[in-house]
């Protein structure tokens, strides 16, 4: 598995390209903005997109969607939290996604990508739908973790007591990951257990 992060958007948000090294297929973790500059950075990799991963709905994670289906050359499936189709507007004029171009994964799903897998966890709080995917020893946390934070939950939609349950879960997964978020740099599971104030708060 290879990963690279592109940030895009006027939020910087953290955008992932994850592929598989020996077939060149490839999915991009929540395409904030700017879906022609993916899909450039897709084809000077010589990588074909098979997988749109959505971890929420909010517009500076889903908002290159449409650009991005419309110049990659390939047909991916788009997965989102229905949970998350119908999220207020929040600073932004309202993205929208077409239903009928999505596929709405929920708890426990595993989607499949040659040698990748990417497991679903619910992690609501940020979002009603906001999701982690656990592939391999990494763990996309979206809004959900970030390095010594968690996400906002003063916005339409979101919920601190849900947000706690949700970094509680995180913090009783077995093992250490690689925690790969939709803002802030990279961190590990483990170094937040020790230091995240927020998970310590959800803790009691």
């Amino acid at each position: 598995m290879k990963i690279e992060v592109q940030q895009v958007g006027e939020l910087m948000t953290n955008c992932y390209i994850v592929w598989d090294e020996d077939t060149k297929n490839a999915a991009v973790v929540d395409p904030g903005d700017d879906g022609a500059y993916l899909a450039d950075c897709l084809r000077k990799k010589g990588l074909s997109l098979q997988l749109i991963l959505l971890t929420h709905g909010h517009y500076d994670h889903i908002g290159g969607v449409a650009e991005l289906l419309e110049t990659c050359g390939t047909s991916p499936k788009v997965y989102i939290s229905e949970a998350d189709m119908s999220l207020k507007p929040l600073f932004h004029e309202p993205v929208t996604l077409d239903r009928d171009k999505v596929t709405f994964w929920k708890e426990g799903d595993t989607v499949t990508m040659d040698s990748l897998s990417f497991h679903v966890l619910s992690t609501p709080g940020h979002t009603p739908g906001s999701v982690c995917l656990i592939c391999g020893n990494v763990l996309f946390s979206g809004d959900t973790l970030f390095q010594g934070s968690c996400g906002r939950t003063d916005f339409p939609g979101g919920s601190w007591p849900q947000m706690a349950a949700s970094l509680k879960r995180l913090y009783e997964l077995e093992g250490d990951y690689q925690v790969l978020s939709g803002h802030t740099g990279s961190t590990t599971l483990e170094r937040e257990r020790k230091t995240n104030m927020f998970m310590e708060a959800a803790l009691s």
